[in-house]
């Protein structure tokens, strides 16, 4: 297959300088963003759902795009409950066929779904941030996910959380964070999918040559990572 797909291009010449300053003060002030309505009716239609399913383990698909891998996930994790989460409603109404019986599909914002997910209680058994999402500009750190306010709700959350990229500098920054908060070292490994992609995204720069990265970490259920769990009323960043 002959794919072009073109490599990430950065003016970082490693993990951000100012990465560690930024979780320090994820984890020291509480991010005061108010929750989007439409993420709240969400949560209640993901409740439900789940509710309907209270013995099956919960895996959560972060940043799910078209909803290839949150199928994918449902039929490898087939006992699980599989929840895909995109704030594209485009991307979501793409046709791929029928979802397996034991996944769903949400629209809503992932900084306020997180949010709602902690202070409900939920504890993924594995929860994936498929999405490469790296915004390789040195200026644009705080748009990635261990830059951003909301860091210590992801981690909080606990289970196994996988990250993938094709680049390899978003994966060690990420890596780097997690310590920060938790003290826990994930393990970061260039892999090959060897055919079995989780999203197309993974197919595109496979085949245009690029390496693939995956970090994996074993988190334990921790909301008190989580300087306030407050309602929001501002934005603080």
């Amino acid at each position: 297959m002959q794919v072009s797909s073109r490599a990430v291009v950065t003016n970082q010449p490693g993990p951000h300088q100012d990465l560690a300053r930024r979780v320090a003060r994820a984890v020291e002030h509480p991010l005061r963003k108010p929750l989007a309505e439409h993420t709240r009716e969400a949560f209640d239609h993901a409740c439900q759902w789940r509710d309907a399913r209270p013995d099956m383990p919960l895996v959560l698909d972060a940043g799910c795009g078209v909803g290839l891998s949150t199928r994918t996930l449902a039929l490898q994790f087939a006992d699980h409950a599989v929840i895909g989460i995109d704030r594209s409603a485009d991307r979501l109404s793409r046709e791929h066929g029928k979802l397996p019986d034991n996944a769903l599909l949400m629209r809503a914002d992932l900084v306020d779904f997180w949010r709602l997910a902690l202070a409900a209680g939920w504890q993924p058994a594995r929860h994936y941030l498929l999405y490469p999402n790296p915004y390789p500009k040195a200026a644009h750190l705080k748009m990635r996910w261990h830059g951003h306010p909301v860091l210590p709700v992801i981690l909080a959350l606990g289970g196994r959380l996988e990250l993938r990229s094709n680049w390899p500098i978003y994966v060690q920054e990420f890596a780097q964070a997690v310590s920060q908060v938790t003290g826990t070292q994930p393990e970061m490994t260039r892999f090959d999918p060897d055919g079995d992609f989780l999203t197309p995204f993974e197919r595109k720069y496979h085949h245009s040559g690029q390496s693939l990265w995956r970090l994996e970490v074993e988190l334990p259920h921790a909301p008190s990572l989580v300087p306030s769990l407050s309602e929001p009323t501002e934005e603080l960043y």
